[in-house]
């Protein structure tokens, strides 16, 4: 298991629907901008309370220039400096007159501060005159300067300001679940998580996500090489996947891999790979769950199913385990890892099939497998569900993944269709049918075909054995058969497409 474990254990899930928290210190406001998914933009202003201001509210002010920080000042309580405090005498300019709110953490001196003489220059110009300071020590125009006599802190402090979309001049800044555009079948990246392109976790907006690490796994293959001389041998590569578990997945890879070794009198080459790292159970359906994985100089030899005129590679987390009951704790970048791995180090050979079945849902080893595989030219996806509509609906998801990601969907089994009658053979419509059909109709995709529950493949299954050799003639045997024919028909014809 060395070299297993290159992934991150440190980093937690990352959510694709999170906040973006954008800090930036404009130059003519202070406040905190929280940028969310939408559009909108929450301002949340500065409720600051300074210890000392010059010409405050409700005080009178002169008509004349000359007038700074007059007797009717309020001073607070406990104030230890003011603007144009003290004794200084004032000519004709205007000290700390304007926009000069800047926000600065621990800032120990002010605007003006020290013993600057001033002239006819406005020092500080603008109209804020209050920096905002954690432990403020002095106030604007503090100490012994000489000042014009103009009026000095002319303007009304100003503490609270508001911020919209306008003054967010670099969009790059903000995270979002939704910063991708997909146009037809391309995925282009707007403004935003670069987490589905070849860019992911080396942008400069990655810098600042926790999940930089894991999209950086994602997106580097250093093995890129390696397995596309392992693939290049092989003729038909085809996944198997479902967004919805327990639809039997594995099941049907078992049976492609036993039906596509059939052909030819028995002389096509199979492999399966399962890549259903926390709950491997290929081994088991094929047989070889005993068997071991002998590591030569060629890569690792994958078990082979022991029964009589099959030729099937076997290759899966589930030979690595000390114990079946061992669980595997692995997070995604590990998952990755291990899954490349399977791909470069796998002596392979020359192949006529790979079959690849994955696990449920659309995460990491979805997209591992599919970018490890993406300059391989993958035949495409078998889609298995269920006739019920929830079952039909969560495989929506896996259609959009595919279409996301480019992968061609090669059609749709409608698995657990009718129960098969082990006296007369005849199939009985105990739950909803035709969901599969219609969902294939629904979205313009090939439909393969529907696997009764036959309690012969169930049986042979559960022993490890090919049910297709054990019951030729069942009702399941007949309907695998007919989705093999389908399936090599339809990757025939995309191959002459390209």
């Amino acid at each position: 298991m060395s070299g297993c474990g290159n992934g991150s254990d440190n980093l937690e899930d990352i959510g694709n629907n999170f906040k973006k928290v954008v800090v930036q210190p404009p130059k003519k406001t202070t406040s905190i901008i929280i940028q969310q998914d939408s559009d909108d933009s929450q301002t949340i202003t500065s409720s600051l309370k300074p210890k000392s201001t010059c010409c405050s509210a409700g005080e009178n002010k002169s008509s004349s220039s000359s007038s700074c920080c007059s007797s009717s000042n309020k001073v607070e309580e406990k104030q230890k400096s003011s603007c144009c405090s003290g004794g200084e005498s004032k000519s004709s300019s205007s000290c700390c007159s304007g926009n000069n709110n800047k926000f600065e953490e621990k800032q120990k001196s002010s605007c003006c501060g020290g013993n600057e003489n001033k002239s006819s220059s406005s020092c500080c110009s603008s109209n804020n005159n209050n920096k905002v300071e954690e432990k403020q020590k002095s106030g604007c125009c503090g100490g012994s300067e000489k000042s014009g006599s103009s009026s000095c802190c002319k303007s009304e402090s100003t503490t609270t300001t508001t911020t919209t979309n306008k003054q967010i001049k670099d969009d790059s800044n903000i995270l979002s679940s939704g910063a991708t555009i997909i146009e037809g079948n391309i995925i282009k990246a707007s403004v935003g998580c670069p987490s589905d392109t070849p860019l992911a976790g080396s942008e400069a907006i990655c810098s600042s996500c926790p999940g930089q690490n894991a999209c950086k796994s994602q997106a580097d293959n250093p093995d890129k090489k390696s397995i596309e001389i392992r693939m290049k041998v092989i003729k038909n590569k085809i996944l198997v996947m479902s967004s919805k578990g327990g639809v039997g997945k594995s099941t049907v890879s078992s049976l492609l891999s036993y039906g596509f070794s059939k052909r030819n009198n028995n002389t096509t080459k199979v492999s399966v790979l399962d890549v259903d790292i926390c709950g491997p159970s290929i081994p088991k359906l094929m047989g070889v769950d005993k068997l071991q994985i002998i590591n030569s100089e060629y890569g690792w030899i994958p078990p082979k199913v022991q029964q009589a005129n099959h030729d099937i590679k076997v290759m899966s987390v589930g030979f690595l385990l000390g114990t079946p009951d061992a669980p595997v704790i692995w997070k995604g970048p590990r998952k990755t890892t291990m899954i490349r791995r399977f791909l470069k180090d796998t002596f392979w050979g020359k192949q006529d099939y790979l079959i690849i079945d994955t696990p449920p849902g659309t995460s990491d080893e979805h997209l591992s497998i599919i970018n490890s595989l993406k300059s391989c030219n993958p035949d495409g996806a078998v889609l298995v569900t269920t006739p019920q509509d929830l079952s039909c609906d969560t495989v929506k998801k896996e259609i959009s993944l595919c279409r996301q990601l480019n992968v061609p969907i090669i059609g749709i089994i409608e698995n657990l269709s009718g129960f098969v009658c082990p006296c007369c053979d005849e199939v009985t419509e105990i739950f909803k049918s035709d969901g599969g059909k219609k969902l294939a109709e629904q979205f313009n995709i090939p439909f393969l075909g529907k696997i009764p529950i036959d309690t012969n493949l169930g049986k042979s299954a559960e022993n490890g054995v090919c049910s297709i050799c054990d019951h030729p003639n069942t009702p399941g045997t007949l309907a695998i058969h007919s989705i093999i024919d389908k399936i090599d028909q339809i990757i025939i014809e995309n191959k002459k497409k390209l």
